[in-house]
């Protein structure tokens, strides 16, 4: 059963509505390191709590926090409510224009086996240990987790469309992507949403490490309550839900890129061979259409050269893990085991540990930091479908970490959610 909560949120000073795009900021894990220099200069841009600075960055995070709560930086709205969230873009290289429908609240926080919450991919370990030590430090989150729920009739959305017509704030990013915001106070329409998702299952789409962070400190919490009765606030988890049945879900692939390998580009390739069709490519710029609807099939680029792949299907027999086919057979899951793991030495189980290997969306990055020398190679892929996804997660079972890059991200700094007790003081049985 998943149970939400509308958000008593904390938001930008309203004075400052006008700064929303200068305020804002993209996730802590898609921000560059150019973004993070030119967001930094801005003392009130969300990328102070998100990934602050310094050598003790969660405790540099608690004193921003607490500075702009006195100086009215930030103020908490004074009644709960359903955060409508849209999104118009479009994917970058095309003109047709989409729209995302999405509301933002508090989700209780369950544990995988309750099969509420089902994830998709694996962890990097280090990232969930950073997201971690800044929510004990602040309690509070600066961006929502995205999660799917599965509504063909499309119950809600007519409350939404209603919600964003008065907006709170609507604006474009540096992409393109126009965000609209507005809220749902009436507890009649609230109680709608409360009980149209407690029959549901949530996928959660983007924000792995921030959700097993939450699963990691309400279990430390509930473990020092002894009074604990699954309603304090740190049962609780800010999420942006959105409906799998809509057209506005779009995936993207990330590219693997690999640094410190001690292996010459000719023993990578004839380490390749026996698994992989290897074809020289002429123009390292065209790869990526060259692997397109080709299952199994990536790019292989290094400084001076580049090459398509294509695993051999007769190679699949020698997949000795025990896992479902439908996650078998997906073209990352192909790449992680038969390249990364059996070409490159890079173990499975080590993967989501190492420093070896780094994630980058942008394919132009991917080329400069391979031809910079910054990385020794990369690997070129395609985005997973939406049902991919969502046949992994019922399978109980994980693709490798960033696997999916749900297009376009939600923004850091639209809405804050607390999970301090006395920020959350509300009769909220009136929502139940």
């Amino acid at each position: 059963m998943t149970e939400i909560l509308p958000l008593k949120a904390w938001r930008y000073n309203p004075g400052l509505n006008s700064q929303m795009e200068e305020l804002t900021s993209p996730l802590f894990d898609v921000v560059s390191s150019k973004q993070r220099e030119s967001l930094y200069k801005n003392s009130n841009n969300s990328i102070h709590l998100t990934l602050p600075e310094g050598d003790n960055p969660a405790k540099k995070a608690k004193r921003v926090l607490d500075n702009w709560k006195k100086e009215g930086v930030i103020l908490q709205d004074i009644l709960p409510g359903i955060y409508v969230y849209y999104q118009r873009f479009s994917i970058p290289g095309k003109s047709k224009e989409y729209c995302r429908k999405g509301f933002i609240c508090h989700i209780k926080v369950e544990d995988w086996d309750k099969k509420v919450v089902l994830r998709h991919e694996n962890t990097i370990a280090r990232a969930v240990g950073d997201r971690l030590e800044i929510l004990r430090q602040t309690r509070f989150q600066p961006s929502p987790t995205h999660g799917l729920y599965d509504d063909p009739e499309f119950l809600l959305e007519k409350y939404m469309d209603e919600a964003v017509s008065v907006p709170l704030y609507d604006f474009e990013d540096y992409q393109g992507v126009r965000h609209t915001l507005g809220v749902i106070h009436d507890a009649k329409i609230i109680r709608r949403f409360h009980q149209s998702m407690r029959d549901k299952s949530i996928i959660l789409a983007d924000g792995h490490h921030r959700y097993e962070s939450a699963l990691t400190y309400r279990k430390e919490r509930k473990a020092a309550n002894a009074h604990h009765s699954g309603q304090e606030m740190y049962n609780y988890h800010m999420m942006y839900l959105t409906n799998a049945s809509s057209k506005g879900l779009k995936i993207l692939p990330t590219h693997r890129l690999f640094h410190q390998i001690q292996l010459s580009e000719k023993t990578i390739i004839e380490r390749a061979s026996p698994y992989f069709t290897i074809k020289v490519v002429a123009d390292p710029q065209e790869i990526g259409e060259l692997i397109i609807n080709k299952p199994w099939a990536f790019g292989l680029v290094f400084k001076n050269s580049a090459y398509k792949i294509r695993l051999k299907p007769e190679c699949m027999q020698l997949f000795d893990q025990a896992i479902p086919k439908v996650v078998q057979q997906l073209d990352l899951e192909v790449l992680h085991y038969f390249f990364i793991e059996k070409v490159l030495g890079i173990p499975q189980k080590e993967q989501r540990f190492s420093d070896k290997i780094t994630y980058e969306r942008n394919l132009n990055r991917c080329h400069h930091k391979v031809s910079s020398g910054e990385a020794d190679l990369a690997i070129i892929t395609k985005g997973v479908t939406m049902k991919e996804v969502m046949e992994v997660a019922a399978s109980g079972y994980t693709m490798p970490q960033k696997s999916t890059f749900f297009y376009p991200k939600a923004l850091s700094g639209l809405v804050f959610g607390s999970i301090e007790e006395e920020d959350a003081e509300f009769p909220y049985e009136m929502y139940l």
